[in-house]
């Protein structure tokens, strides 16, 4: 078995150690893969964002790094909350700091010994990420990342409708 691999599904269902969140900066929910995420942890999950300190008002997570939470009423153990670039057009940094998400999610997994570990296609909902240039991010900078550590030792790119799995699955078999 790969140590990248790609699933239709709903993120929320998965049975892995942590799951990722394509949050907002204030990381308290909201809409796509957020509220998903905070309606399935349940109210749990918005306490222990509350709690997490503002780096500036109304910010706990800046774009492009991430935090840890428990995974509450979820079948995970744990969320990874990252904050993904708004599109912008392109020259706005967006490619950098969508990577950093990438990277600072993986590193904190690492961390805390999260053996596997679900993205979700971070950026491309709401924030307008074209899918085209995202994923081959997204799986360049996990592949690039992954050798460096050893956990965690599987991570799932999860899509929730099947252009998006055909994209990543393409990319992956590449």
């Amino acid at each position: 078995m790969s140590r990248i691999q790609v699933v239709l599904a709903d993120i929320t269902t998965l049975d892995v150690d942590a799951i990722v969140n394509a949050a907002a900066p204030a990381l308290l929910g909201g809409g796509g893969v957020d509220g998903a995420i905070h309606r399935a942890a349940g109210p749990g999950l918005l306490a222990e964002c509350r709690a997490l300190p503002e780096v500036r008002p109304g910010v706990r997570c800046p774009t492009g790094e991430a935090r840890i939470t428990g995974g509450h009423r979820l079948p995970a153990a744990r969320v990874i909350h990252t904050v993904g670039p708004v599109w912008r057009g392109g020259d706005a940094g967006e490619s950098a700091l969508l990577a950093a998400c990438y990277r600072n999610t993986l590193a904190l997994a690492a961390l805390h010994d999260i053996d596997s570990l679900a993205f979700p296609a971070i950026s491309c909902g709401v924030y307008g990420y074209p899918a085209d240039a995202a994923a081959p991010l997204a799986v360049a900078t996990v592949r690039t990342a992954l050798p460096g550590q050893a956990a965690p030792s599987r991570v799932i790119f999860c899509c929730h409708d099947a252009a998006m799995a055909s994209r990543y699955a393409a990319l992956l078999a590449a």
